[in-house]
């Protein structure tokens, strides 16, 4: 896959515009490779224990290693707590619970991540985990529900903050933005993830396909039966009244990509005693599987135990999805239906915008024409936003 982008050097833009070059730079995205193995790591992690947990990830990514896994994903927060008391406790308790979450929560970057992206290349191993981020804005303790996306040389790509906490997440996570619609480019493909009932945003999951994703990480906190309707769940290992399975398989088949589907697995005997009376929304039964993009399981739900949930997917299996329906190719109708894309953060400052006469200047000093010279600067400063400098 090629890419085409317009860059800027911009030397003192602001203060003043002193010089200004456009160039055009092409890139080459990795194709994806013919045959990868993937997997799932459903493994308990230290429940509500940042310490315990980061070693649970370092010994299951040995593990991936010797099994010569390209990809492992960790589900949702597994690092290192699901707020499994949702609806049982009191304001009280669910504010003391948060500032527990927020003790055990991560930042990016920090020490822990770069000791997990040490542990990925040690173990020659890409990985998505699911973690509680603490903020990385100056003053904020807000958490965020994140994957973070490490490349196997130890590479960290980048984060992708849940747009909308869930009924009452919302409680618990703040909400991600713009720049958290996006994929990531790996020695094996392009890679698009979504966080749990993301999947259920239509606009969400197309953007995933027109950003170009060939692999899908989707992360969950277990597997249900559903009472009647959405929000009457109750764990039920192998339940066919789930959610999940219609939601991963039809983005297997709309988006034409293998999933990879990371379900929590969290067993009575690890649930620590300080919380385990309000733990009544424990619904981590399991149910890791991977879905070809035909929507086949390539490895059914497993349900009841700790282990790698892994296969090995094969490219020709996209190419013949594809070649019956292409949702952003032959199959597709942008005169009729088109997606627009926000894809700029927002922040509590904004940049000061460049006075006309120093651009008029700058204009004439380096024979630039002024309305070029405008929407470049324009250009720049809504980059410079979008990555919160």
């Amino acid at each position: 896959m090629i890419c085409v982008r317009s860059g800027a050097k911009i030397a003192a833009v602001l203060e003043p515009v002193d010089r200004l070059e456009a160039t055009i730079v092409v890139e080459r995205t990795p194709a994806m490779r013919e045959r990868i193995k993937v997997g799932a790591a459903q493994i308990a992690p230290a429940f509500l224990d940042k310490r315990g947990t980061l070693k649970k990830i370092a010994h299951t990514l040995d593990e991936a290693g010797r099994l010569g896994l390209d990809l492992v994903v960790f589900p949702e927060t597994f690092l290192a707590a699901y707020p499994f008391w949702r609806g049982a406790v009191s304001v009280r308790r669910e504010t003391e619970l948060i500032v527990a979450m927020q003790r055990e929560a991560v930042r990016i970057p920090s020490d822990d991540t770069e000791a997990l992206a040490e542990h990925a290349r040690r173990a020659n191993v890409n990985c998505v985990i699911g973690l509680n981020e603490l903020d990385d804005r100056p003053g904020s303790l807000t958490m965020y529900n994140t994957l973070l996306v490490i490349a196997r040389d130890g590479r960290i790509l980048g984060r992708h903050r849940k747009l909308i906490p869930t009924h009452s997440e919302r409680v618990y996570w703040g909400a991600g933005d713009g720049r958290d619609i996006r994929t990531f480019d790996l020695d094996i493909g392009r890679l698009g993830g979504l966080i749990c009932y993301e999947h259920h945003v239509t606009l969400l999951r197309a953007a995933m396909a027109l950003k170009g994703e060939e692999l899908h990480i989707a992360v969950w906190p277990g597997w249900w039966t559903m009472d009647g309707h959405l929000g009457a769940k109750r764990p039920e290992a192998g339940s066919h009244a789930c959610d999940i399975e219609p939601a991963v398989r039809a983005h297997a088949i709309e988006n034409s990509v293998f999933v990879v589907s990371s379900s929590w697995y969290l067993p009575a005997a690890e649930i620590p005693a300080e919380v385990a009376d309000v733990m009544t929304y424990n619904l981590a039964t399991g149910g890791s599987c991977i879905v070809n993009p035909s929507g086949l399981f390539t490895r059914e739900p497993v349900f009841g135990e700790e282990t790698i949930v892994w296969a090995e997917v094969d490219q020709t299996e996209r190419r013949l999805a594809k070649a019956y329906f292409d949702s952003v190719g032959h199959y597709s109708r942008w005169d009729l239906l088109q997606l627009v894309i926000r894809d700029e953060g927002w922040e509590p400052t904004r940049a000061p915008e460049p006075s006309h006469a120093r651009l008029r200047e700058s204009s004439e000093r380096w024979e630039v024409r002024l309305d070029r010279l405008e929407r470049l600067v324009e250009d720049l400063a809504r980059r410079v936003a979008g990555n919160g400098s």
